[in-house]
């Protein structure tokens, strides 16, 4: 586990520069993060291909419409209006991708806290303790 240290100590200790710098990559969160953009890009690679070869066929199969068209104008320059569409496709199919996960991992942590919660006896405060006690005296008496 890596242990947090503030900059204040770092400092106070006489660290150099580079020692603040490897205090700093090799926090958890840092190093997560570094994760996160690697496995990301590495998705992109796929959501492109699936984008690419699968979907962009079955559009232009299906419509007639081709996605990798170019528009032409002046000068010979081209406006490629079909990488933009594909594009935002790539970006619709990441974004489904990231919310669906994040969905997942949102009820992968409820569940555990759910849990847990039921497992746990409730602990109830002298004050409602006292209140019940009479308010089943109240009941007794009726």
């Amino acid at each position: 586990m890596v242990q947090k240290v503030s900059k204040e100590d770092l400092k106070k200790k006489g660290f150099s520069f580079i020692d603040e710098f490897k205090a700093f990559i090799l926090r958890g969160n840092v190093m997560d993060m570094a994760i996160g953009v690697i496995i990301g890009g590495a998705f992109q690679g796929i959501v492109s291909a699936l984008t690419e070869d699968f979907i962009n066929p079955l559009i232009n199969g299906i419509g007639g419409a081709e996605v990798g068209g170019t528009l032409k104008i002046y000068g010979g320059q081209v406006i490629r209006y079909g990488d933009f569409i594909t594009s935002v496709i790539n970006f619709l199919i990441m974004a489904l991708v990231l919310f669906v996960l994040l969905k997942v991992v949102n009820k992968l942590m409820t569940v555990g806290k759910k849990e847990k919660a039921k497992d746990e006896p409730v602990i109830k405060s002298d004050e409602v303790q006292l209140l019940e006690e009479i308010r089943d005296l109240l009941k007794k008496q009726k």
